[in-house]
């Protein structure tokens, strides 16, 4: 109720902007965005929970195809005095009788990672803003199709991305842009995190609870265990190569140039397995995905980047941050800094005394309205500068250039893979435009 209350008595519009560039929020404001929302399952909603708290959204239709994720759904609309969404089901096209209504601005897409894409062009074609979570395409060719989709209907296309708005991400952010470790040399990121218990469950319980996958089973062991089990390769890079696009200038003034990847070998799920159900034959299942992959990046202006995918193995999470320059570097895993000539020579100093100093303007200013919000507030961001954009009609702070790059990243690995580590080649989306577009991402708070 907290967060309602600031949304609804327009704290947002009406705080003080004294600490960032020019700047208003919702400064040609529209009214209502009418959002459709596609696959309401656990990511979808979260989505839905952002959406019912404020009086600027207003949400007009929901499709999935199971009754169990449409139930949950209507129920927390009702609870949440909002009126009831018109449901779309029956078929894994049930959405497009959705997209062809009139009287919605915007689709955010939270389905399995194979119906982006069409799902995405369909939108775009209708004339739908498009908010997808966080895999676009599965081909090098799906991610120029939504380029070209893009660029052809004027729609704009941005991958929700909320690690790219983590408070700590964010701090580093702006300690970047102040100079504080100097040029950029190096960075690192990636999704390390155990998802055993995520890939595999008994259909009743979410966690610990079983080794089954496919359609007997909950939420995401339906379909993204199938991956793993299919596929070698980054499956998973944004959550690292988000915020590094923005550390690194991507697409405003640099640009991934070529990748090369490397996977160890898979015994990870299989011995989960084996440990929690002995001679189960999914514990027999030749797992193409390595238990650590790791991917190389080179940049147009001489920076390299790491990213690293391990999701196999007993860890604690970590996305596995690095910035790295002239004058110091931050790592995430160890929660420190060190900056030349401010920190003890070889030495680390924690990282609360520097991110609190240095905690980005937008986090300052909002932290009030996150509150609550999943994933400790970084949904509220993305979501938050996704609406702000359908309302002013502007284009949405991760482009589809950003929201691409991201992605291809996943084909582009798997390819590597295949071809004995060899190195990629990777697009260049904006068609030589990035030589001179520059960065606007959370430089001021009219659209984050």
């Amino acid at each position: 109720m907290e967060r309602r209350d600031f949304i609804k008595n327009g704290t947002l519009a009406a705080a003080s902007l004294s600490i960032l560039p020019t700047g208003t929020l919702f400064a040609k404001d529209t009214g209502k965005v009418r959002l459709g929302y596609i696959g309401v399952g656990a990511r979808g909603m979260s989505h839905i929970s952002e959406g019912v708290l404020r009086d600027d959204v207003e949400i007009v239709a929901i499709c999935d195809t199971q009754e169990s994720s449409l139930k949950g759904c209507r129920s927390f609309i009702a609870k949440n005095g909002r009126p009831a969404a018109k449901e779309y089901t029956g078929s894994t096209d049930a959405y497009k009788a959705m997209l062809d209504r009139k009287d919605i601005d915007a689709v955010i897409i939270a389905t399995p990672w194979q119906f982006h894409y069409e799902q995405a062009i369909y939108a775009m074609n209708a004339g739908k803003y498009v908010g997808c979570e966080v895999i676009a395409g599965l081909t090098v060719k799906e991610h120029w199709d939504i380029v070209n989709t893009s660029e052809k209907t004027g729609m704009p296309y941005m991958t929700l991305e909320n690690v790219s708005y983590r408070r700590d991400v964010m701090a580093a952010l702006n300690m970047l842009r102040q100079g504080l470790f100097g040029e950029v040399i190096h960075l690192e990121g990636g999704y390390q995190h155990d998802l055993r218990e995520v890939l595999f469950n008994n259909g009743k319980q979410y966690y610990g609870g079983g080794v089954e996958y496919g359609p007997n089973a909950l939420s995401e062991a339906q379909w993204r265990t199938q991956f793993n089990i299919d596929q070698d390769g980054d499956l998973y890079p944004t959550h690292g190569a988000g915020p590094i696009i923005n550390y690194a200038n991507i697409n405003k003034g640099n640009r991934f140039t070529n990748l090369v990847s490397f996977s160890s070998k898979a015994k990870g799920l299989a011995n989960y397995v084996e440990s929690k159900s002995p001679g189960h034959p999914n514990a027999k299942l030749n797992y193409k995905n390595g238990d650590v992959t790791t991917t190389l990046i080179n940049c147009a202006n001489g920076e390299t980047v790491m990213l690293t995918h391990d999701v196999h193995l007993p860890r604690p999470y970590s996305l596995g941050f690095r910035v790295q320059g002239t004058n110091g570097l931050w790592m995430d895993v160890n929660k420190s800094i060190h900056i030349e000539g401010k920190s003890k020579p070889h030495a680390w100093d924690p990282v609360k005394e520097w991110f609190d100093k240095y905690d980005h303007p937008l986090w300052k200013k909002y932290e009030k309205e996150a509150v609550g919000a999943g994933h400790g507030g970084m949904d509220w961001f993305v979501f938050n500068a996704f609406i702000v954009a359908v309302k002013n009609k502007k284009q949405t702070p991760i482009d589809v250039y950003d929201s691409v790059t991201m992605s291809v990243i996943t084909p582009l690995s798997t390819k590597s893979l295949k071809e004995g580590n060899k190195p990629q080649e990777f697009p260049d989306f904006t068609r030589g435009k990035w030589k001179d577009r520059k960065s606007t991402f959370a430089l001021d708070d009219s659209g984050f």
